[in-house]
């Protein structure tokens, strides 16, 4: 099976897409001729031509805003922007247009739109450029929130993202764009809502998503290493809809739960889990529940200070040790 970086799988899916259907195109800034901020789309423009893969102003209300009027007019567009911190200038078109138009027509009218953005730390960008907020979409009904870890995950969520009717925000983190897995040939979905179990364990269970679903899979082989620990590690893919019955099943087994995240502590959607596990499992518990999330800053350029402000291994193997 062929190996890809999560960058060359998002291509492959879009690229599958656009040759599979005449409504799917592209929207973005400099994702035509620059090939995108992140080079997803290098080369479309030359193999699909400007009337589908399209350069658009600086203007993410503008650009969100014209994915949302294509979709309604029967097209499958999907917009780009360049950061999940940039898509709060278009967070009107988002929550207050695409979210509701569906129940406020009565389920006249679809809004198939994907929104891409990127997100979290690690490279260096800056507190404008770094930011983990999939919980502030997640949070609002009529939203699908898909957070993909890996490279074949990163593929096969994408082209299930194109078929939905539903508009999806589909967020990449920037830190794993160049993680390399094995990806199929060839055409497959991976369905919204299901969790994936990277690692069984029967010791405790270890909650992620997107870039913390790597520091949980260090902490997990850390515990075994060290303390004779087995750790079950489990991967969301998606925050909405959110399959929490995988979550449920693991903590009945193992008796205890670590939920981890790069965004902000306080209010974060590690909040949520935590309070559907209690609500769900509390008999089988034999510990409280443990959070593990970045600090409460705005996200550092220095690289020593941005690496402190997010959740490390040995932080999550401490917060495991605290409980046993």
């Amino acid at each position: 099976m062929p190996e890809l970086t999560i960058r060359d799988a998002l291509r492959e899916a879009l690229r599958e897409e656009l040759l599979a259907d005449p409504k799917v195109f592209l929207m973005g800034e400099d994702i035509g001729a620059y090939g995108g901020s992140y080079a997803v789309t290098k080369g479309f423009l030359e193999e699909f031509g400007p009337e589908r893969i399209r350069d658009t102003p600086i203007s993410e209300l503008a650009i969100v805003g014209a994915g949302i009027g294509a979709a309604m007019a029967g097209l499958r567009p999907m917009v780009e922007l360049m950061t999940i911190n940039f898509s709060l200038l278009a967070i009107d078109q988002i929550i207050n247009s695409a979210s509701k138009i569906h129940y406020m027509s009565g389920g006249q009218i679809k809004v198939p739109l994907v929104i891409r953005m990127a997100s979290g730390a690690g490279s260096q960008l800056g507190a404008q450029h770094s930011h983990s907020l999939e919980g502030w979409y997640a949070h609002v009904p009529g939203l699908k929130v898909v957070c993909p870890s890996n490279p074949y995950d990163a593929k096969g969520l994408l082209k299930t993202a194109f078929r939905d009717d539903n508009p999806v925000i589909f967020i990449e983190h920037t830190a794993i764009y160049s993680l390399k897995g094995e990806v199929p040939e060839g055409e497959y979905f991976v369905p919204f809502g299901e969790a994936n179990i990277l690692r069984p364990g029967a010791d405790v269970t270890i909650v992620g998503y997107s870039g913390s679903v790597h520091q949980s899979m260090r902490a997990a082989a850390l515990l075994a290493e060290q303390d004779e620990i087995e750790a079950e590690v489990i991967d969301m893919r998606t925050l909405r809809p959110l399959d929490i019955d995988t979550v449920i099943e693991s903590v009945k087994k193992t008796g205890r739960a670590v939920v981890v995240e790069d965004d902000w502590r306080f209010g974060g959607f590690a909040g949520e889990i935590v309070s559907l596990i209690q609500e769900m499992a509390f008999d089988y518990l034999d510990a409280p529940i443990a959070r593990v999330a970045g600090a409460d800053v705005p996200m550092p350029y220095s690289r020593a200070l941005e690496m402190a402000a997010l959740p490390s291994e040995p932080q999550i193997a401490e917060a495991v040790r605290r409980m046993m």
